[in-house]
This record gives C-alpha cells, structure tokens and sequence, in this order.
C-alpha cells in the first residue's frame, strides 16, 4: 500500500470521525473513489445515499429502529395466509369460511398471496442470475435470517415459496380447449437444475436469496411500480458492498441497511421504471434525449455520424441509464463509477454527462453492437473525462 494510499485513508477517517459529518468535504473526497479498507465505502454510501444522518451521535439508535422497522416488514410480508404466527407473538386466523384459497373477494389475504407469487416469480428469476461470473451470490451468508429459517417459526422461505409455485404451475394446467392435463411433478424440478444451482443444508441461505427477499419487500411496500426487471442490477451492486464490509457489526445488518439504501435510491430513480412517465421530463425518453443533446454541444462529429447511421439513443442509453451502468462494467468497475456518482449532487445529471463521456471516448466505433455491449475499459479515464465535460458545461 504506498504512501499517497495510506494518506487517503486517513483523510476519510478524520472526515467519518467528526460528531457532525461535513457532507461537502466527504462528497469532495467520494468523488475519487472511495477505498474498501475498514469499511470505508460501505460507510460513506450509507451517507451519500441519505440513509444514516450527519450527527453521527444518532447512528446508533437510528440504526436500531430502522433495522427493527425492517424486521417487522419481514413479519408481516414473509408469510403465506392462513399459517398461525402464534410463536412470534401475533394472532391470525388460520383458513376460514369467509377467506380461503379460492375466496374471489379482490382484498382476500389468498388473492394477494397468489399475486405477489407471479411478482416473486419474476424477481426469483432475475436474482439466480446475478453476476453469474461470480460465485459470491451463490455463496451461504454468514448471517442468515433466523426469523425466517428458525424451525420453531411456522414461516417459509421465499425460496420454498417459489418452489411450490412453480410446481403447481406445472403440475396442473390448461390448454386452448380447456382440458386439464396434469404433469409428472419431477418436470417442475428441472427448472433450476441441481448442477447449476447447489441446494443450500438447511438452516442456510444464499447471498442471491437474500436480495430476492429485499426487492419482493419493496414491491409489497410500493405496489405503484412494485418489480421492474432490472432493478436487481441496481441491489446487488449495494447489497455486496455492505455484505462484504469487513466490520462485522455492520455487514450483519447488510440486508436491512441495503434495503433502506435501496428504497432511497429507487426514490430518486423510480420515474425510468414507470412507464407512463416515459414522455415526460422525468421519464427516461427525456433522460435518453437528454445525453444526445449533450454530445451534440460537446462533440458535434460525433453527433453527426450518430445521425447519419440513424443510431437512436435508446439503442443504448436506455439500459445505461436505468441499470446505473451496472450491466456494462465488471462489478469492481461498476462499485468506482457509483463512488462517483452517489458524491455527485446531482448524480442523475452527472450519470448523463458519464454516458455522454462514455459516447465520446470511444468515438472511433460506431456500432450500434459495440453500443450494447461496452467493452471494458479503463473507467477511471471516464469518470476523468466526464468530470471535464461537467466542469465545462
């Protein structure tokens, strides 16, 4: 580790040290990128994305209440209707006359649970396939979720969850004449082959189950958008910095801090998920059109030679700027690039003046195929020019 390292370092720790956290000087220092010695990042991202407040005098009992908050959501939400919660201290009536699986009532517990399963389908689908380069999501937490995994508990994992469904999906269903077939529930158990998925002993959970449960609480919580595909792009980048942070009293908590972190983030960046808002000034049209605009007055041969091969920029800009850039990086690359851009004030703008950057310096390839897939490159000589572009606008 050299000298000039080392001093960075201790810059950050005078910044975190004080009772009342200078937002401006922490930012200046975030901007460069953030280093992953003593829990550095996942400490300042906790900051930068508005989730612990300045006075660090509150972290202890704000941490408290919010990680509380989030275990009573895994209480309520967790819990397929009708199974008794008497060990936790609630009370629920078991299948009644007046609810039951096949109640048509629209506010049924039974009717929600059955469609929070085609949500929780979709997200199960999404989480498996996190970063399939790397083995971290399919690795057991050292922490799993004892509310959900204790045997004296009569919850059910999500995974369970998923595994009956698909299972009942398979077994029984009808064609275009309305026969009913059923089919050998072994056929079920080939959707996720053992060899590409190793069933966990009990009492442990993967990383990977552990975002699944976070993204299915946000779409209980926020029915309006509920689960857009792609959103796991955007957790498991968070939910793997806190995870991995190398202060155990704090990634112990990395799924409720995640969550939280998440839901703020979402806040800010929720308009590119609603389709409806596509046309407006909040919707991701806007923002595509917006990094056009941009290297029109940055770059006019470029600009040019976009148009003249009628290249759009939703070929492209669409997923960069809703995923965060998540999908274009390796995951190194991707956690510097948000060291930048969650420092950034106004970091949605400074992400289109990123992608505008990205546009430009690689000016002598223009495919639309190179577009979709970005080649890996040096992202710090992005971020470097991207700064030059915001400094000169």
């Amino acid at each position: 580790m050299s000298t000039a390292y080392k001093n960075r370092i201790q810059e950050f720790k005078v910044a975190l040290s004080e009772d009342n956290i200078n937002l401006k000087t922490l930012r200046e220092l975030c901007f460069n990128g953030i280093p992953f010695e003593g829990g550095i990042r996942a400490l300042c991202w906790k900051i930068l994305l508005n989730y612990l407040p300045l006075d660090q005098t509150l972290w202890e009992s704000f941490l408290k209440k919010q990680r509380d908050v989030y275990s009573q959501f895994l209480k309520e939400m967790i819990i397929q209707p009708g199974i008794a919660k008497a060990n936790l201290g609630f009370s629920r009536e078991d299948v009644t006359m007046e609810d039951h699986p096949l109640n048509p009532n629209p506010e049924s517990r039974w009717n929600t649970y059955f469609k929070d399963n085609e949500i929780l389908l979709q997200i199960d689908k999404d989480v498996r396939r996190l970063y399939p380069d790397m083995a971290f999501f399919q690795r057991p937490t050292d922490y799993p979720c004892q509310l959900i995994l204790d045997p004296q508990n009569d919850y059910e994992t999500l995974r369970r969850r998923v595994e009956q469904t698909t299972l009942k999906s398979q077994t029984v269903n009808r064609n275009r004449s309305g026969v009913t077939n059923v089919s050998s529930p072994g056929k079920s158990l080939n959707l996720y082959p053992s060899n590409e998925y190793a069933v966990l002993p009990s009492g442990s959970e993967a990383h990977w189950e552990v975002v699944e449960r976070i993204l299915f609480i946000y779409a209980k919580l926020n029915p309006g958008i509920a689960y857009v595909q792609g959103m796991n792009e955007i957790v498991g980048p968070i939910y793997y910095t806190f995870a991995t942070d190398p202060n155990n009293q704090w990634n112990e908590h990395a799924e409720a801090d995640t969550f939280f972190c998440f839901t703020n983030l979402m806040s800010e960046n929720r308009d590119n998920f609603i389709k409806s808002l596509d046309d407006s000034q909040c919707g991701i049209t806007y923002k595509m059109e917006s990094v056009y605009s941009m290297l029109k007055g940055k770059d006019m041969e470029l600009y040019l030679k976009l148009e003249e091969q009628n290249i759009k920029p939703q070929y492209f800009t669409f997923r960069w700027l809703t995923l965060l850039l998540s999908q274009e990086f390796l995951l190194p690359d991707v956690i510097r690039i948000w060291d930048t851009l969650f420092s950034d004030v106004d970091r949605f703008h400074f992400l289109i003046v990123v992608c505008c950057a990205m546009l430009i310096y690689r000016l002598t390839i223009i495919v639309v195929s190179f577009f979709q897939d970005y080649p890996i490159t040096d992202v710090h000589t992005i971020l470097t020019k991207a700064k030059e572009l915001q400094d000169n606008s």
